[in-house]
Formats: structure tokens, sequence, C-alpha cells
């Protein structure tokens, strides 16, 4: 989905790829979302198409598997498309420095593991190693495709990086599993308002405020939480019998589970890293295409695509007591 201003810049990046040659290559899992999205956009205006990608369940197998194959790779190609963290396979970018670059910079690696996962301090070499890497990146590729408008301000005041390079392309859910369907609740649930969580569990999303929230709603025996993820192995659970807690759930049982509720929290809620605030979560676009009711955090991402949806509630983010307030009013709205 495109905003006003977004269109023409798209024309210029569907005019590089037409008709040319064109390499994509992603160390990510090639049925990633992101990925599946990127290589139909290529597919539709390339004049040729190479997958550079390994299916090895061990990242590292991967990332070797997938360098071996740029190593070998010919020079017939007009454009390479670097997908999934570029910054891996940044040395490439010199034997290629005569092809036209396109990157994904959905991860800035400094911005990851300094300020969202604070792996090390911002004043460490290895943070300067992580904030060169990005910067040589950005400073490298012809276009660059991000997620969020606030995403590439960031990269930009960040990295000192080339305004008009960039791109923004938003994720799409994948609607051959993520549809509109009739709910139907389990029957030991029929009579309760069902408020779903599910995700990865990363600190940005912020899942100890929904924690903290289901705490606070502990006592309204109406609402019943679900939470999907690996939630338990990280945080404390709260003692309330109004929550249930899945650690894994293949897509298509996911589905059924999110068209089953009645609210869903997509955040991101996390009111201390700086990330949660530039991009949307990916579970917005997945609850937006099943047509359900959702609670975002109130952030500038967010409003990009969601200002004007009337089945978005907005809370402030961080704030446990705030949440807790959304859903109920939600739940009286049922």
């Amino acid at each position: 989905m495109l905003r006003d201003g977004e269109a023409g810049r798209m024309q210029q990046l569907e005019h590089l790829i037409r008709d040319r040659k064109v390499v994509f290559v992603t160390t990510k899992n090639i049925d990633y979302i992101r990925n599946v999205q990127e290589i139909r956009f290529l597919e539709k205006y390339a004049g040729k198409l190479k997958l550079i990608y390994s299916g090895s369940s061990i990242y590292a197998v991967r990332i070797l598997k997938v360098w071996w194959k740029l190593l070998v790779l010919g020079r017939q190609y007009d454009v390479i498309f670097f997908g999934f963290s570029p910054q891996l396979a940044a040395p490439f970018m010199l034997k290629y420095h005569d092809k036209q670059i396109i990157i994904d910079f959905f991860i800035s690696v400094y911005d990851t593991l300094v300020n969202d996962r604070k792996k090390f301090s911002a004043r460490s070499p290895l943070a300067g190693i992580c904030h060169w890497i990005d910067a040589y990146v950005l400073r490298r590729a012809d276009i660059i495709v991000t997620d969020t408008k606030e995403d590439a301000k960031y990269f930009i005041d960040e990295f000192n990086a080339q305004k008009d390079k960039f791109r923004t392309v938003y994720l799409e859910a994948d609607k051959t599993i993520y549809y509109p369907r009739v709910q139907s609740k389990r029957s030991d649930l029929e009579d309760k308002y069902i408020v779903l969580y599910f995700g990865s569990i990363l600190p940005l999303q912020g899942a100890d405020v929904v924690l903290r929230a289901i705490e606070i709603l502990r006592e309204q025996k109406n609402i019943f939480f679900q939470i999907i993820g690996p939630i338990t192995k990280r945080y404390e659970i709260p003692e309330s019998d109004n929550a249930e807690y899945i650690d894994w759930l293949s897509q298509q049982e996911l589905a059924e589970y999110i068209a089953a509720a009645d609210l869903c929290l997509a955040g991101h809620f996390s009111g201390e890293i700086d990330k949660a605030r530039r991009t949307i979560p990916g579970k917005a676009y997945i609850y937006n295409a099943m047509g359900k009711k959702m609670v975002l955090g109130d952030n500038q991402a967010n409003r990009e695509l969601y200002n004007a949806v009337d089945t978005v509630y907005w809370t402030a983010m961080g704030d446990p007591d705030a949440l807790a307030e959304v859903i109920v009013q939600c739940s009286h709205m049922q």
C-alpha cells in the first residue's frame, strides 16, 4: 500500500528493473513474508529473475551457501536486489560495483543490537563497526527500500543517507492464509470477550505491557486473553484464570484463533525502545487483512497507514493501565 507521493518513486523502481536481468539475494528463508512480497514484485517487472538463497535450517550455513553462490555468480545481470539483511552481503557490493544495487533496509544492525536489544554500548568498538557497516551499505545502494517513512527518516539522520534513494514499501499479509471469515468460538469461550496477542516476544513489542494489563484485568472474568508465542520462557506470567498461553501455532491455526477473537493486540507497546515508534508491527497487517478490531500503539509509523481505519483503537505506548482501559472500553462495545 502506497501513500501520496510514493507512487512516483515506485514507478522509478519499476523502471529500474523493467525487462532487465535481476538477481534477488536473501539470507532469510525464501517464504519469509517480505521475501515473498518482493519476489512477486520482481517477477512482475523483471525480464529475467534469478533467486539466490539457501533452504538450510541453520542460519550460519544459509549465509555461507549464499556467499558461495554470490562468489560464483556471473556478471550477466543488470540489477542486484539484496533482500533481508543486505549487511551480510556487504563484501559482494564491491564485486558488483558496476551494477545497479537495490537493498531492503528492513533492519539496521546498529539500531537492533545497540538501541533495541542493547547487546553492547553505543560507545563500544563493536557498535562503531555496526554503524560503519550500516552506513556503507546505505551509501553503496542506488535504491533503499524501507517499511515505513519513519524508519527512513531515522536512517537518513543517523547514517547521513541520501534522502532521494528511499522508497517506502509497506508489508502485506499473506491473504491466502489471512482473510476474513465467520467468527467461531470454542464452546468454553462462547460467553467471553476474547482478546488475542501473538508474536515472537521481542522487547520492542512490549509483551511486558500486555502481561501487566492482564494482571490489571484479572478480575474481569468476562474478558479472556489468548497469548501466542514463547512468552512463558521470558517473563513472569500473571496469576490469572482468564488467560491462556500457547507457545506456538502454525499460520493456518493462528488464523483460526485470530478469527475467533473479539479484539487483537497489535502494538508496538514498548515505551522505552525508539524503534517501536518507527515500525508497524507485522501482526497489524494480518489483523487488518482479516478485518479484525485491533489496538495499536499511538505513534507516527502506525498512523502512516491506520490513522483513518475505524477498526483501530489507540493506546499510549509503555502504559499498561491505558491498554487495560482500552480493552475494557472495547469489551463494553460488544
